[in-house]
């Protein structure tokens, strides 16, 4: 009888977690992306495809409506905001596991994941409030100074600095993603064997040996694992950006330019879209997001895929 029962559990425990597997990782995306597209119909059938994204006007009053400018927008400010934060985030887990005292290393953990629990809409305020002001007045000055004489950067830090723009909300972005990013490759370096470290040493290697040729290696996954979240994560951030980014929809020439994204613009006129055109454009946003993000994931996933295969052989 007692068998009996606990085959019964075990029957009923593997179909009810294999059904919510399924669930989560296969049928919720795929009803999520049918309803956006039956949401979108109408938009698809006024601008089609091609001229939806290539189209750089977003006209509520004509009701012209393009998404390239917000599509830029989402992608250059991920862009800056992973290539901030991937250098700063590997460096902290390397200090973490190899190179800070034992007392040290639970402090900077805590640190980090109290960090991560900081919820965007304060950093998105402490951008706009704190961080804005002396980026207007002190940092993109100093850059356009710098870069200036250089013919290619000084267009990049051309125009008024204002503190809202391209470059404000990817840093403010790039604080908010390294404790994630930090957090995964920080648990894939412990997982690395003491006797692979040890056997370095042993030979004579120095720290930075073993960690290059020793820790990265063998972590490598793990590491493209911490970008992928990062990465959809700063895809998919809506409050911070909306603080900096300025809310208008062009495509930035400069970093120094407020541009938006489509989180941005999908917070800010939802509520204002008062015609089932305006609404249908806003539900193609959203279709088209849902699809980018859905896009990096499968290349970072064959990326991930091909480096693990590179260090196994």
């Amino acid at each position: 009888m007692g068998k009996g029962f606990s085959y019964l559990i075990e029957i009923f425990t593997k179909y009810f977690l294999g059904f919510w597997a399924v669930f989560t990782g296969l049928l919720f995306p795929f009803v999520v992306f049918l309803i956006l597209l039956y949401e979108s119909k109408l938009a698809i059938q006024n601008f089609g495809v091609i001229n939806f994204l290539t189209s750089t006007e977003w006209d509520p009053v004509r009701e012209s409506f393009g998404a390239l400018p917000m599509i830029v927008g989402t992608l250059i400010s991920t862009f800056i905001a992973i290539l901030f934060a991937a250098p700063i985030a590997i460096g902290i887990a390397i200090f973490i596991t190899e190179l800070a005292p034992s007392w040290l290393k639970g402090i900077f953990t805590t640190a980090i994941e109290l960090l991560a629990a900081i919820p965007s809409i304060i950093y998105g305020m402490w951008g706009f409030l704190v961080f804005a002001k002396y980026m207007r007045e002190d940092i993109e000055p100093a850059l356009q100074k710098i870069f200036s004489p250089i013919p290619i950067l000084s267009q990049l830090f051309s125009g008024n600095p204002t503190g809202i723009d391209v470059l404000t909300t990817s840093v403010v972005l790039s604080v908010m993603i390294i404790p994630f990013m930090s957090s995964v490759v920080k648990d894939a370096f412990n997982l690395v064997p003491s006797v692979m470290k040890e056997s370095a040493y042993g030979l004579g290697a120095t720290k930075w040996e073993v960690v290059k040729d020793i820790v990265i290696p063998y972590t490598a996954s793990g590491i493209a694992g911490g970008l992928i979240l990062s990465t959809g994560r700063a895809l998919g951030e809506t409050m911070a950006v909306t603080f900096l980014a300025g809310n208008v929809p062009q495509i930035p020439k400069s970093l120094l330019e407020p541009f938006t994204t489509i989180t941005v613009a999908l917070a800010n006129q939802f509520t204002e879209a008062d015609t089932p055109l305006y609404l249908s454009s806003l539900f193609y946003l959203s279709l088209f997001l849902f699809l980018i993000s859905f896009g990096v994931l499968i290349l970072a996933k064959l990326m991930i895929l091909r480096i693990e295969k590179k260090w196994k052989k």
